[in-house]
């Protein structure tokens, strides 16, 4: 589903990625962890255009989208839940879903199905998105993001400041998804959560994949967790 080769990025003078290599395969979902500052969040924008390569190819479906503008890479087929949400906060819940959304043919998402998804959204349709919680906040962001139906779903810290019984809700849907063959690349850190959803890890350090396996291997091996993640 997307390939990316070599890809170097930064801002300014300074350079951030140094090579990144991962490749996220149809119907998978696959994670990119690290510590802070390390390149996770710099590889997303790189990949959706909003930080221009410096070198390397980004690959959706087999086709480059390295040098398409954002706008045209969202078309292509990528969704974003984006850090801190960052939903519309003086439209409701239902204008923050309608919005954003594309058809995506007979077996597409729609409203009534984000709905079915999210009935907590449901309840809260006609409500202002500023008023709602920071996890109904976040289930507005997947499902905004949904409703663009794309190819591949980035979640980039889906889960952070969350209270553990919203993220457990999040990380289900999550695998609702996957079991419906939703292709997913996820930035977090609660490795626990992620351990029966991800199929492929890939451990971040200084703007490069240092490590890639399976939550098993990665759990079996308390060193390498130690050293790059601190756990």
């Amino acid at each position: 589903m997307l390939k990316v080769t070599a890809l170097e990025a930064g801002y300014g003078v300074s350079q951030v990625l140094f090579g990144m290599e991962f490749d996220v395969p149809r119907g998978s979902v696959t994670s990119l962890i690290g510590r802070n500052g390390m390149g996770k969040t710099t590889t997303i924008h790189t990949i959706l255009g909003m930080v221009r390569a410096r070198g390397g190819d980004v690959r959706l479906e087999g086709e480059s989208i390295t040098a398409l503008q954002p706008n045209a890479i969202a078309r292509r087929g990528i969704g974003l839940v984006p850090e801190g949400r960052r939903v519309f906060p003086s439209l409701t819940v239902e204008e923050n879903l309608v919005a954003t959304s594309r058809l995506g043919g007979a077996d597409g998402w729609t409203l009534q199905r984000i709905y079915d998804l999210f009935p907590r959204l449901c309840e809260r349709r006609g409500q202002f998105a500023a008023t709602l919680s920071g996890g109904e906040q976040q289930m507005l962001a997947v499902g905004r993001a949904l409703l663009t139906n794309p190819a591949l779903l980035i979640l980039d810290e889906a889960t952070e400041g969350l209270a553990p019984v919203i993220r457990s809700d999040i990380w289900a849907t999550l695998r609702q998804l996957k079991e419906l063959g939703q292709s997913i690349l996820v930035v977090d850190k609660n490795l626990k959560e992620m351990a029966s959803l991800v199929d492929r890890h890939h451990i971040v350090e200084k703007g490069r994949v240092v490590w890639q396996g399976s939550p098993n291997e990665l759990s079996a091996n308390e060193d390498l967790a130690h050293r790059y993640l601190g756990v």
